[in-house]
Parts: structure tokens; C-alpha cells; sequence
């Protein structure tokens, strides 16, 4: 995977509030989604995608982030004493991905909020946006084909999943047209959490997006929306409109993903990644049978 100079950024202020009391002291980013932390999934997923430059925005009780990512010498020195390569391996991964860099975000405002806490780190450039309740499978690259998106075509790209029309009310729903000889859509407007009978597709907004710097400025006079919160999809929305402009693009993504923002598809995502890894599948799986036949 070549390298790319574009930055990422991953929002991880909210507060978690779904999974209180185990967030009350410990981030939502750090539960364990088999034995590694949620976010460096994310993470690994930019590294992946040839980005080395990884801004984390972060709230108050958020410093365990930060120290997953820093090495730690001493437990380090006792796994090289035990011999136990495997295991050092694996600690020493997690600070070796990228250069991560750190900044707060005073109070979650939304999700745009936490975008333009990033303008001083990003520059002019285009970056990537990831969220950390969307896991991506490793074996279905997504982030690769938005990026080469934005940069045969100059428009923010967003990532679209067809979901059930019924859920479709949990989501940010997108309005699209075809595109003659792409996979990509045109993206014509976007519905913050719309009713089912009011949304414009079956097609929702998943956490991944590649922005232009000119979201920041859309960003710094977008009015509090819903939930009394600065939201990036009203950017978009305005990015979609302009007719000057190179619009917004969606890349309709078929491949795995993993739902850890709620507490049932939590459990589903570490059941089917447990399931599929050649160390725990074997013995998981035919328990996993059993216990179904009990049900």
C-alpha cells in the first residue's frame, strides 16, 4: 500500500453513555473487541491505507487512549524476559502504527464540532474521517477506494451502506444518483436520522468520510441542528449543493463491518471476528453450534 500525505482524524470525545456503568471510568474507544482495543482497529485500518498521521480528539477520563498508544518499557522488558515474543509483539504493535497525535474536545458538541477541533492540525489539506462505532473487516479495504475517489475526482466521499429501510432512522440516509461509468454515486442531499417514510434511500452514512479543508469554514458558521449540536452532516449537505463545486461522493461499501456503538451488535462483532481468527475459531465455533441447539 503506497503512502499518502493526507492526515486522519478519529473523533473519540462522546461520552459512552450506552455501555455506562463500564464507560463511567473507562472510555467506549477502549472496550475490548476481542483483545484489542476498539480504536486501534480504526487506527490500524488508516495505517493500512498508507496514512501515518493520526489525530485523536479527546475528551475528559479519555487519557487511557493516549497511553495504549505510548510504548511501555517496562512491561515490555518483562514479556523479553519471560520469552514471551508473541505477547510483545502484539504491545509493541499498538505504539509502532503511526505518529498519533492528541487534542481535546472542551465539550462534545457533535460530530462536527469535534471535525473543526482538527483544522489547526490538517492545514489545507484533505483528510479522512473515522469513526470508532463503525469496525471495518481488514479483508474488505474500504478506505483505499474512497481516498483514490477523492482523488480522481476532488469531492468529499462518504461511505454508504445499504441497511434495512426500518433502520434506517438510526443513521444519516443519503439521496444519490448513478453515475455513468463508476461504482461511486453522486451524492444530491443528506437526512440527519430520518423517519423511515421520509428518508430518500435505503442508503446510510457509515463512519467514513474523505473531507476538503473547505468543510473547516462551512463548519465554523453551521448552526447547532439536531440535538442542539453541530452536525457534519449540514456541512456535507452544503458541499452536496454547490454548484461550483466538485460535490459529495458516496462509495457504496459491501463488504464486513461491525456495529460496536450498541450493546447487542457490540457482542455480535466480537463473536464474528473471534469466530473467524485461526487461534479462537477452531475451539469457538463448534461451542457456538451447542449452544444454539440449547436455545
Amino acid at each position: 500500500m503506497r503512502d499518502h500525505k493526507m492526515k486522519a482524524v478519529i473523533p473519540a470525545a462522546g461520552l459512552g453513555t450506552r455501555f455506562l456503568p463500564a464507560t463511567k471510568a473507562m472510555p467506549k474507544e477502549m472496550l475490548p473487541v476481542v483483545d484489542k482495543p476498539a480504536i486501534q482497529y480504526v487506527v490500524e485500518e488508516a495505517a493500512d491505507a498508507g496514512i501515518h498521521d493520526i489525530l485523536i480528539i479527546i475528551g475528559r477520563n479519555k487519557n487511557a487512549i493516549s497511553n495504549h498508544f505510548d510504548a511501555v518499557p517496562e512491561l515490555e522488558v518483562k514479556l523479553l524476559e519471560k520469552g514471551d515474543t508473541g505477547r510483545l509483539e502484539r504491545v509493541m504493535k499498538s505504539s509502532d502504527l503511526a505518529d498519533i497525535h492528541f487534542v481535546r474536545q472542551g465539550e462534545p458538541k457533535g460530530l462536527g464540532h469535534a471535525v473543526l477541533r482538527a483544522r489547526s492540525h490538517v492545514g489545507d489539506n484533505s483528510f479522512a474521517v473515522l469513526l470508532g462505532d463503525d469496525l471495518i473487516d481488514e479483508r474488505d479495504p474500504l478506505l483505499t477506494t474512497m481516498i483514490e475517489e477523492h482523488e480522481r475526482t476532488g469531492a468529499a466521499v462518504i461511505a454508504l451502506m445499504e441497511v434495512d429501510p426500518a433502520s434506517i432512522q438510526m443513521y444519516g440516509a443519503a439521496a444519490v444518483e448513478a453515475i455513468e461509468g463508476s461504482d461511486a454515486v453522486r451524492v444530491t442531499g443528506l437526512v440527519e436520522k430520518p423517519a423511515p417514510e421520509d428518508a430518500p434511500s435505503n442508503l446510510a452514512i457509515i463512519g467514513r468520510y474523505i473531507l476538503p479543508a473547505s468543510v473547516f469554514e462551512i463548519l465554523e458558521r453551521t448552526e447547532p441542528g439536531k440535538g442542539g449540536e453541530i452536525q457534519l452532516t449540514d456541512a456535507l449537505q452544503e458541499l452536496a449543493a454547490d454548484p461550483d463545486g466538485p460535490g459529495v461522493v458516496g462509495v457504496v461499501f459491501r463488504g464486513r463491518r461491525y456495529d460496536t456503538g450498541d450493546r447487542v451488535d457490540y457482542i455480535k462483532a466480537i463473536v464474528q471476528l473471534a469466530s473467524d481468527r485461526e487461534d479462537l475459531g477452531p475451539e469457538l465455533r463448534p461451542w457456538l453450534k451447542e449452544f444454539a441447539e440449547r436455545l
